[in-house]
């Protein structure tokens, strides 16, 4: 039997403060019903002294402090996970928003995870190809890795993102991969573009989707992202599948975070965000990983955008404390017209040598993405000497380094929305880029690849 209390005391935002509960818990369920009989779902986020602050999801405009009765349900979020949840689209709290019937489970989970034994992990060896040259080549993306992307507010990370999430593929072929994409804090029009492009190339289909409008409740801007991983959670380690996360905008979910702690009075830390904001987004990031003796793996791409492009902002800095590199999208590059904008030198993937190499991708991609990354930042270095002194005081060399630099964003970096490159592509591509250069400048590059590999001067 739940106890009903008719002890609401203040309202404040999206906060309701409860007197006189008696055993209420931190993350419980609540009901609010209003005299008129509409019934607002809410959680417990401070419980002590038989005084209880709870969070309404549908927010508390029209709670009357005299009559509004609230229950205390027992229990903490759940999510009913099912395979059928694979093609369909979902709110931020794990409701259809596609039309279809709803999930009949086959279990119901708590959302915010149970903590990984560090010594159960796997360390992430295996690499995940996404198609996009700048990453699989330069920043590999390796099963159980934490690889975000930094972006900035104008940048092309919404399809960036859309497109990751329908060419990411495993390299094996015959393990079961899928995406869960889940959007925080977007507008209809996004919410749009994303489902169509899902449903148009098929990507639906090994696929779940979590979608937050900018206009939903600020807590179910915070339960999104946990929504999420709960479904990769149980598809990776219930059903064996190799999952990747993409959560996108974490800077609306940070923002929603700031917003809830300004509610509860609570100090607050740098730039106005709560001090506890760096274990809050661990919980989060940590999820990702394998785990020994189990099948399935939970590789995540957190796409954040910096405000005001700005790297030591909380949200990005505190991103690249927790996680395993990052890739940087490129405003100059934009502006440019080269898509994707990525900047190859400022990126980087922590874990890259343990996902490539003979077996994983090629045996010459190591001496690749050495030799490229060197030659690139020669010839940005030389296109910087350009503009000061211009080109004809530059060396013969410099001039090489130079056009290998513009051909290289203009030809490897550069690639098609819809353009899904094999990395064995890639890495051709590379090797043509470099054929231009003196054989005496690629000093990274093994003979015995470079005999292989090194296409001849007739083409």
């Amino acid at each position: 039997m739940l106890k009903e209390y008719r002890t609401i005391s203040d309202v404040f935002g999206p906060l309701v403060v409860v007197e006189q509960v008696d055993q209420v818990k931190f993350d419980e369920l609540v009901e609010v019903e209003l005299p008129g009989g509409d019934v607002r779902r809410g959680k417990v986020l401070e419980a002590a002294e038989g005084r209880a602050m709870v969070q309404l999801f549908e927010g508390t405009a029209g709670v009357d402090l005299a009559s509004a009765r609230a229950r205390f349900l027992g229990k903490v979020m759940e999510l009913g996970v099912s395979g059928d949840m694979l093609g369909r689209v979902f709110d931020g709290l794990g409701r259809p928003v596609d039309g279809g019937p709803p999930i009949i489970p086959d279990a119901r989970l708590d959302i915010n995870g149970d903590p990984l034994n560090p010594t159960a992990r796997a360390y992430p060896s295996e690499f995940i190809q996404t198609g996009i040259s700048a990453i699989d080549c330069m920043n590999p993306l390796v099963r159980g890795q934490k690889l975000p992307i930094f972006s900035g507010a104008g940048l092309p990370h919404p399809q960036i993102a859309a497109q990751i999430a329908r060419q990411a593929r495993v390299r094996s072929g015959h393990e079961q991969f899928a995406v869960v994409f889940a959007a925080m804090g977007i507008t209809f029009e996004e919410a749009e573009h994303f489902t169509t492009d899902f449903r148009r190339t098929g990507a639906v289909e090994h696929s779940v989707l979590f979608i937050n409008l900018a206009d939903g409740p600020v807590i179910e801007r915070l339960a999104t992202p946990r929504m999420a991983l709960t479904t990769a959670e149980y598809l990776a380690f219930t059903r064996g599948m190799h999952v990747l996360v993409i959560l996108t905008d974490m800077t609306n979910y940070c923002e929603a975070l700031r917003e809830v702690s300004a509610a509860r009075k609570e100090v607050p830390g740098r730039r106005g965000y709560p001090g506890y904001m760096y274990t809050d987004l661990a919980l989060i990031y940590e999820r990702a990983g394998r785990i020994r003796g189990k099948p399935g793996s939970i590789t995540q791409m957190p796409i954040l955008t910096m405000p005001e492009d700005d790297k030591t902002h909380p949200i990005p800095d505190l991103t690249g404390y927790i996680t395993e590199g990052q890739v940087i999208l490129s405003r100059e590059l934009h502006n440019r017209g080269i898509y994707p904008p990525i900047n190859v030198s400022q990126s980087l993937s922590r874990l890259k040598d343990k996902g490539i190499g003979q077996d994983k991708t090629r045996e010459d991609h190591a001496d690749v993405l050495n030799q490229l990354s060197a030659a690139y930042d020669r010839g940005k270095e030389a296109r910087e000497l350009a503009v000061v002194l211009g080109e004809t005081a530059l060396t013969p060399v410099d001039r090489e380094f130079l056009r290998f630099a513009d051909a290289f964003e203009r030809e490897f970096v550069r690639q098609g929305e819809d353009e899904d490159r094999t990395i064995e592509t890639t890495l051709d591509i590379g090797w043509r880029l470099m054929a231009v250069l003196p054989r005496s400048e690629l000093k990274r590059l093994s003979d015995r690849h470079l005999a292989r590999y090194l296409p001849s001067a007739g083409g």
